[in-house]
């Protein structure tokens, strides 16, 4: 491992891979501080930037503006109260009130040195669980491979902000739009339209910067110019005694393992991460009442949560190819374009690609650190930038980015349906992340289920004889039906105490 590790570091002797890593943070600090904006949308907009670039400097740039946009919400949310990502929610708790009492260095040092803790600490746990993972996971069969996307899909349904059964049905979508191309068994066309441009499937980074970005601009346009947020002057940053940096050093180790395995379920994410954190650092607290009115341990327990969450959907990816977040999952689509598969052969057959991400991450904590806490003045007046600027640049890098992908008119014409389609979904609660999971593991769970069954002369029992698959599959059942069940529950409860 040590050897691969040194392959890895040893990518950044390219001064390509400092330039990525450089212009993902300055990027992600840039998207994360616009409220609205957010690291998938992120993903998505540099996607095409990285048509033609080495898959290795391509990856450090994305890795980067992810990590950085996780981190960037905390900015506006600490300084304005508006936070950037829904990540950064918890951290305004916090943030703001220390801000309205004049203590907005501290709290800006401490969100940034937590958001660095967690990302290192957690890019350890990544480095200890990924690859024996994936070693694991060279063992599993046709079987388990339909069993492990199941579960994959249904942990994303059912854990998908809003109503399970909403998840559920734009998982359907998903699967659906999957099964569009060319059957890869027989080659007969499948809901192509008799238009052979269809016959590869739908492209997916058209597909994304459709769903995320032009409906966000859609957004934008029915939101209107928003008001300018008030400035806040800034001082103190670094001045915070080393004493108080080191009394939380407690609660960003807890944030940052919390922050880590709740990341690797799929569909989690940042968000549910920096929330069940924030819970338990308060109820851990010798100091609750302080919480809510500008503790520095709920601040610190947020960052370091959700960046650790960043590592932690890192690791399905790279070890199983299951995106473990609606950000991870537009990875894939980065990935698929420099014709890297993500997975537990991405070891085997391209190492170059998981060990520089693993280095990217570490070698990116001081960048990040020191590119937040320079410039954090700067971040604090980007979400003054007039809305109908930042939908005009967005719109601009959809639609050159859509046509650049194939450079004809077809991705173009397909990214403006999914721009549509992702607003009304988004307007009707529906979530976004399901479907774009199932796109990307539709094709894979179809395959596994039909070679499973030719594998096994056609017999079902396949998929129930094997302890690996049976237990995988009924994680996945209870995925999909818990989060329902529990909403009932809760709903006769409410109903009783009325």
């Amino acid at each position: 491992m040590l050897e691969s590790l040194a392959i890895g570091f040893s990518a950044f002797g390219d001064p390509m891979v400092w330039i990525a890593l450089v212009f993902g943070a300055l990027a992600g600090y840039l998207i994360g501080a616009i409220p609205g904006l957010g690291p998938s949308l992120g993903v998505a907009l540099l996607i095409p930037f990285t048509y033609g670039m080495d898959p290795v400097v391509s990856i450090v740039g994305l890795v980067a503006l992810y990590a950085a946009a996780e981190y960037g919400g905390a900015i506006t949310a600490i300084l304005i109260n508006s936070p950037g990502t829904a990540a950064a929610v918890a951290t305004s708790w916090d943030g703001y009130p220390l801000t309205k009492q004049g203590r907005t260095g501290e709290a800006l040092t401490v969100s940034i040195l937590s958001s660095g803790a967690g990302i290192f600490i957690s890019t350890l746990f990544l480095i200890l669980t990924a690859v024996p993972l994936s070693e694991f996971a060279l063992r599993f069969g046709p079987g388990e491979y339909f069993a492990l996307a199941l579960v994959g899909l249904s942990l994303v349904a059912g854990l998908s902000e809003g109503s399970p059964l909403k998840g559920t049905v734009a998982m359907g979508i998903g699967l659906a739009l999957a099964t569009v191309g060319l059957d890869v068994q027989t080659g007969v066309p499948r809901f192509s339209m008799g238009n052979p441009e269809f016959y590869e499937g739908l492209p997916l980074v058209p597909v994304l910067l459709g769903l995320y970005a032009l409906s966000e601009v859609l957004f934008m346009i029915e939101e209107g110019p928003s008001e300018k947020l008030k400035s806040t002057p800034i001082g103190g940053l670094l001045a915070l005694p080393v004493k108080t940096i080191l009394s939380l050093k407690k609660v960003i180790l807890r944030s940052s393992v919390l922050g880590y395995a709740i990341g690797v379920i799929p569909g989690a994410g940042a968000s549910i991460a920096s929330f069940v954190s924030y819970a338990v650092s308060k109820r851990a607290s010798k100091t609750p009442e302080k919480f809510g009115k500008g503790s520095l341990e709920g601040v610190a327990s947020s960052e370091a949560a959700n960046n650790s969450a960043v590592a932690g959907a890192l690791a399905p990816l790279l070890a199983l190819g299951i995106p473990g977040s609606p950000t991870t999952a537009i990875m894939v689509g980065a990935l698929m374009v420099q014709g890297i598969q993500p997975g537990p052969l991405l070891f085997a057959r391209s190492p170059e690609i998981p060990y520089t991400v693993f280095a990217s991450l570490w070698v990116g904590v001081p960048v990040m650190v020191l590119v937040g806490l320079a410039g954090a003045k700067v971040w604090a007046h980007v979400a003054n930038i007039p809305r109908p600027a930042v939908a005009a640049i967005v719109a601009g890098i959809c639609f050159v980015g859509a046509y650049a992908s194939h450079t004809t008119m077809f991705p173009v014409h397909v990214m403006t349906v999914f721009g549509v389609l992702g607003y009304v979904l988004r307007k009707l609660k529906f979530p976004l992340a399901p479907i774009v999971l199932a796109l990307v593991l539709g094709e894979m769970m179809e395959t596994s289920f039909r070679r499973a069954l030719i594998s096994n002369k056609g017999e079902w029992d396949i998929f129930y004889t094997s302890p690996m698959t049976v237990i995988l599959i009924l994680i996945a059942v209870l995925a999909l039906v818990w989060p329902g069940v529990s909403l009932v529950r809760a709903r006769r409860a409410k109903a009783r105490s009325i």
